[in-house]
Protein backbone atom coordinates (compact mmCIF):
# COMPACT_ATOMS: atom_id res chain seq x y z
CA UNK A 1 0.00 0.00 0.00
CA UNK A 2 1.45 3.33 -0.76
CA UNK A 3 0.68 6.10 1.80
CA UNK A 4 -1.76 8.51 0.67
CA UNK A 5 1.26 11.38 1.02
CA UNK A 6 3.73 9.68 -1.40
CA UNK A 7 1.82 9.56 -4.51
CA UNK A 8 2.76 6.63 -7.01
CA UNK A 9 2.40 6.39 -10.96
CA UNK A 10 -0.14 4.51 -12.63
CA UNK A 11 1.38 4.72 -15.86
CA UNK A 12 4.61 5.42 -17.25
CA UNK A 13 4.88 6.51 -21.35
CA UNK A 14 9.14 6.98 -22.69
CA UNK A 15 7.83 9.59 -25.28
CA UNK A 16 10.87 9.16 -28.01
CA UNK A 17 9.92 11.80 -30.44
CA UNK A 18 9.20 14.55 -27.79
CA UNK A 19 11.93 13.30 -26.05
CA UNK A 20 10.15 13.07 -22.29
CA UNK A 21 8.83 10.60 -20.04
CA UNK A 22 5.54 10.74 -19.34
CA UNK A 23 4.35 10.21 -15.81
CA UNK A 24 0.75 9.68 -14.74
CA UNK A 25 0.59 9.50 -10.72
CA UNK A 26 -2.46 8.25 -8.58
CA UNK A 27 -2.92 11.45 -6.92
CA UNK A 28 -4.30 12.77 -10.60
CA UNK A 29 -1.14 14.68 -11.39
CA UNK A 30 0.22 13.62 -15.14
CA UNK A 31 3.93 15.50 -15.80
CA UNK A 32 6.10 14.92 -18.97
CA UNK A 33 9.62 15.13 -17.75
CA UNK A 34 12.17 16.19 -20.71
CA UNK A 35 14.96 13.45 -21.09
CA UNK A 36 17.83 16.17 -20.68
CA UNK A 37 15.74 17.30 -17.39
CA UNK A 38 16.58 13.62 -15.95
CA UNK A 39 19.84 13.61 -17.44
CA UNK A 40 21.28 16.59 -15.71
CA UNK A 41 19.75 16.04 -12.39
CA UNK A 42 20.70 12.49 -12.59
CA UNK A 43 20.58 11.28 -9.02
CA UNK A 44 24.01 9.13 -9.97
CA UNK A 45 26.93 9.63 -7.95
CA UNK A 46 28.30 10.22 -11.60
CA UNK A 47 26.54 13.45 -11.24
CA UNK A 48 25.57 14.24 -8.26
CA UNK A 49 29.13 13.08 -7.04
CA UNK A 50 29.88 12.65 -3.13
CA UNK A 51 28.66 15.43 -1.47
CA UNK A 52 27.46 19.27 -2.09
CA UNK A 53 29.46 20.65 -4.66
CA UNK A 54 31.41 17.95 -5.93
CA UNK A 55 28.07 17.53 -8.55
CA UNK A 56 29.72 17.42 -12.40
CA UNK A 57 27.64 19.90 -14.11
CA UNK A 58 26.22 18.20 -17.24
CA UNK A 59 26.61 19.05 -21.06
CA UNK A 60 25.19 18.66 -24.33
CA UNK A 61 22.88 16.65 -23.42
CA UNK A 62 19.24 18.06 -25.14
CA UNK A 63 19.31 15.98 -27.58
CA UNK A 64 19.95 12.79 -25.33
CA UNK A 65 17.33 9.91 -25.24
CA UNK A 66 15.69 7.18 -23.04
CA UNK A 67 16.65 4.05 -24.92
CA UNK A 68 15.41 1.33 -22.47
CA UNK A 69 14.20 1.46 -18.55
CA UNK A 70 13.37 -0.84 -16.15
CA UNK A 71 12.00 -1.18 -13.13
CA UNK A 72 13.51 -1.44 -9.99
CA UNK A 73 11.59 -2.95 -7.15
CA UNK A 74 8.31 -1.00 -6.60
CA UNK A 75 9.65 2.12 -5.71
CA UNK A 76 12.55 3.05 -8.87
CA UNK A 77 13.12 2.90 -12.34
CA UNK A 78 16.97 3.08 -14.23
CA UNK A 79 16.58 4.70 -17.34
CA UNK A 80 19.34 3.60 -19.95
CA UNK A 81 19.95 6.94 -21.69
CA UNK A 82 21.48 7.08 -25.23
CA UNK A 83 24.76 8.43 -24.11
CA UNK A 84 25.30 5.50 -22.20
CA UNK A 85 24.46 6.54 -18.88
CA UNK A 86 22.43 4.37 -16.83
CA UNK A 87 23.22 4.60 -13.19
CA UNK A 88 20.54 6.54 -12.23
CA UNK A 89 17.85 5.10 -9.81
CA UNK A 90 14.75 7.35 -10.20
CA UNK A 91 12.96 7.02 -7.18
CA UNK A 92 8.94 7.68 -7.54
CA UNK A 93 9.56 10.88 -5.06
CA UNK A 94 12.08 12.04 -7.36
CA UNK A 95 10.66 11.63 -10.15
CA UNK A 96 7.71 13.38 -8.80
CA UNK A 97 9.72 16.43 -7.89
CA UNK A 98 11.19 16.82 -11.13
CA UNK A 99 7.86 16.70 -13.00
CA UNK A 100 6.88 19.50 -10.03
CA UNK A 101 9.45 21.47 -9.79
CA UNK A 102 11.25 21.70 -13.63
CA UNK A 103 10.84 24.89 -14.81
CA UNK A 104 12.91 25.68 -11.61
CA UNK A 105 14.98 23.04 -12.19
CA UNK A 106 15.75 23.73 -15.89
CA UNK A 107 16.00 27.85 -14.79
CA UNK A 108 18.36 26.59 -11.88
CA UNK A 109 21.01 24.60 -14.62
CA UNK A 110 21.14 26.99 -16.98
CA UNK A 111 22.23 29.49 -13.95
CA UNK A 112 24.62 27.15 -13.15
CA UNK A 113 25.98 26.64 -17.04
CA UNK A 114 26.11 30.51 -17.16
CA UNK A 115 28.02 31.20 -13.90
CA UNK A 116 30.32 28.16 -15.12
CA UNK A 117 30.59 30.00 -18.68
CA UNK A 118 29.40 26.49 -19.96
CA UNK A 119 27.39 25.76 -23.23
CA UNK A 120 24.65 24.21 -22.64
CA UNK A 121 25.30 22.17 -25.72
CA UNK A 122 28.87 21.81 -25.89
CA UNK A 123 29.91 18.30 -25.70
CA UNK A 124 30.96 16.65 -22.31
CA UNK A 125 34.74 15.94 -21.59
CA UNK A 126 35.37 12.13 -22.25
CA UNK A 127 35.99 11.13 -18.42
CA UNK A 128 39.40 9.94 -18.16
CA UNK A 129 40.48 6.62 -16.42
CA UNK A 130 39.39 6.48 -12.82
CA UNK A 131 36.68 7.60 -12.70
CA UNK A 132 34.66 6.20 -9.69
CA UNK A 133 31.54 3.56 -9.44
CA UNK A 134 29.75 2.66 -7.00
CA UNK A 135 28.17 -0.53 -7.05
Amino acid sequence: MSSPDRPTPVALTVHQQSRALEIAFDDGKTFRIPFELMRVYSPSAEVQGHGPGQETLQTGKRDVVVVAIEPVGHYAVKPTFSDGHDTGLFTWDYLYRLGAQQDELLAQYLERLAAAGLDRDAQMPKPMGGACHSH
